[in-house]
């Protein structure tokens, strides 16, 4: 089993930047491509971001393209999101994922999922 704790969330003005971490523990080599995922109340958890096991490849859903980047440093187990230019519609829980495969395609399925931190941003 891969354990996942996230952390970093918390209330931001719009406009303004937020780094989410992403600590795992246990069987980490499990843990190759990580991911990003968010709920926004009322909707189903949507894809945010991807990396693979290397950090070469990653993937970012269109609605954060330019304003959000995917870093981790497998030495410490963690990934990272690192937020930037927040709007409102970014509010969400943000959920870390993991998987054994490598695949930093959305439509992956993960094996491991986190309990998530909230992020709110206000207009």
């Amino acid at each position: 089993q891969v354990q996942l704790v996230e952390s970093g969330g918390g209330l931001v003005q719009a406009g303004g930047s937020l780094r989410l971490s992403c600590a795992a523990s246990g069987r980490t080599f499990n843990a190759n491509a990580m991911a990003w995922f968010r709920q926004a109340p009322g909707k189903e958890r949507e894809f945010v971001a991807a990396i693979s096991y290397s950090g070469r490849n990653t993937n970012y859903a269109n609605s954060v393209k330019g304003r959000f980047t995917v870093s981790r440093d497998n030495a410490k187990n963690s990934v990272y999101l690192q937020m930037n230019s927040l709007k409102p519609e970014d509010t969400a829980v943000y959920y870390c994922a993991a998987k054994y495969s490598d695949s930093v395609s959305m439509f992956a399925k993960y094996d491991y999922w986190g309990q998530g931190t909230q992020v709110a941003v206000s207009s």
